[in-house]
C-alpha cells in the first residue's frame, strides 16, 4: 500500500470510530476477505468460517480506535483474527479433530469399492473437484493451531517472517523454522498418499461416493466449487519468502472472496440497533 492509500485509510478509520457508518463499511470491506480466508483455513468449513469472521469483524469494529497506525492495518487485522481463531472451539473440528495418522488410515483403508452411486446426478468431475479442494483445506486440520496459523500466514498469505513473527509473538526465526517444519508435514503426507498434489494412490474420483457417505461431500451444496475465487486478494507481500523448498507444492492454496451469507451478516449488524453499541465502545 502507497502513502496516498495510507494516508485514505488513515482518514477513513478517524471516520469510522467517529461513528461514520459508511467508512466503516469501507474499511470492513477492505479486510472482510483477508478475515474470511484466514478463518477458512483455520477451521475447516464455510459455515464455521462465516460465523467466526462475523465475530472477529465485530472485534476489529469494537478494537478500531485502539489501532495507532504502528503497524499495517493487515497486519493489526491479522493479530486480532489470529489471537481469536486460535482460541476457537466452536468449530465441528474442535469436537472431531483429526490427524495426519486417521487420514492415512482412511485412505489406506476405507471401503470405497462398497459404497452404491450417491451422486444424486450431480456431474462426477464436479464433485471430484469439491472434494479435492475441501479434502485438502480439511487436512490443515490435522496440523495444531499453531501451526496451522503459521501454514496458513506463510504459504496462503505470503506474510514475511518479520511480519508474521509480529502478528504470532515469536522471534522471525522461530516462525521460519516452524513455518518450515509445518510444509514439510503437509508436503510429506502429499507426497505419501494424494494421488492429485502427490505421488501418492488416492484419487478423488474414486473416492466422492465414499466421501458423499462420509458426509464430507454434499451433492447439494457445493461450497468449495461456487465460491467465487480470488486471486488478488489479501497477499500482504509481493512474492512469497523463499524458507525451504516447499513453497510451490501447495497450489491448493487459493483464496476466495467472502460469501453472500457474510455480506448480509455484516449489513445486517451496520443497519441495526447493535451499531450504536459498537460505536460507544
Amino acid at each position: 500500500m502507497n502513502t496516498k492509500e495510507n494516508q485514505e485509510l488513515s482518514i477513513l478509520i478517524e471516520q469510522a470510530t467517529a461513528g461514520d457508518k459508511a467508512a466503516l463499511e469501507t474499511v470492513l470491506a477492505g479486510v472482510r476477505d483477508l478475515v474470511f480466508n484466514l478463518s477458512l483455513r483455520m477451521l475447516g468449513t464455510f459455515h464455521d468460517a462465516e460465523d467466526a469472521s462475523q465475530d472477529i469483524l465485530l472485534k476489529v469494529m469494537t478494537h478500531l480506535s485502539s489501532f495507532k497506525g504502528e503497524s499495517a492495518f493487515t497486519t493489526w487485522v491479522f493479530r486480532v483474527a489470529v489471537n481469536y481463531l486460535k482460541n476457537y472451539r466452536k468449530h465441528m473440528f474442535a469436537r472431531f479433530p483429526l490427524s495426519f495418522e486417521f487420514y492415512g488410515d482412511d485412505i489406506r483403508n476405507g471401503k470405497i469399492q462398497d459404497v452404491p452411486d450417491l451422486t444424486q446426478n450431480v456431474e462426477k468431475a464436479i464433485l471430484a473437484e469439491e472434494l479435492k479442494l475441501s479434502c485438502t483445506n480439511v487436512m490443515l486440520q490435522c496440523l495444531d493451531p499453531e501451526s496451522r496459523c503459521v501454514f496458513i500466514l506463510g504459504t496462503m498469505f505470503r506474510v514475511d517472517s518479520r511480519v508474521a513473527g509480529d502478528i504470532l509473538g515469536i522471534t522471525p526465526e522461530a516462525y521460519r523454522q516452524r513455518l518450515s517444519r509445518a510444509r514439510k508435514r503437509m508436503a510429506d503426507f502429499l507426497s505419501e498418499y494424494c494421488g492429485e498434489y502427490g505421488k501418492g494412490s488416492c484419487h478423488c474420483a474414486d473416492r466422492v461416493n465414499y466421501a458423499i457417505r462420509n458426509h464430507r461431500v454434499a451433492p447439494d451444496r457445493l461450497d468449495f466449487t461456487t465460491a467465487r475465487p480470488d486471486d488478488t486478494a489479501v497477499e500482504v507481500t509481493a512474492a512469497m519468502e523463499e524458507i525451504d523448498g516447499y513453497s510451490q507444492q501447495f497450489s491448493f492454496c487459493r483464496t476466495y472472496q467472502s460469501t453472500a451469507r457474510l455480506k448480509q451478516m455484516l449489513r445486517d449488524f451496520l443497519n441495526g440497533p447493535a451499531f450504536s453499541t459498537v460505536t460507544e465502545a
